[in-house]
């Protein structure tokens, strides 16, 4: 079980995710950069026991961020986007 509380990190909470959630029943969540897709839903399907029916994942690289002189990098994430079966739903509070 720990295995996959390793794969998802945490839900990515925005208004553009809390819209797809509502309208298309898809969530989205920050996820371990080296897992794939399959490993993803299977994680998704065991943790909030849902059926999953796709899953897309994208990276967003690291943007140079500038305080005062100093000048550093933000986070590297990678994100899974996934659509569930029609009836299935996850409780995000």
């Amino acid at each position: 079980m720990d295995r996959y509380r390793d794969i998802i990190k945490a839900p990515i909470i925005t208004e553009k995710s809390s819209e797809l959630a509502r309208e298309h029943n898809t969530f989205v969540f920050s996820v371990d950069p080296k897992a794939n897709k399959t490993e993803i839903k299977e994680a998704i399907e065991k943790l909030f026991n849902v059926e999953v029916i796709k899953v897309n994942t994208l990276n967003t690289y690291a943007k140079k961020k500038r305080v005062g002189r100093y000048v550093g990098r933000a986070n590297k994430v990678k994100k899974a986007i996934v659509k569930l079966k029609e009836g299935s739903s996850i409780e995000l509070n």
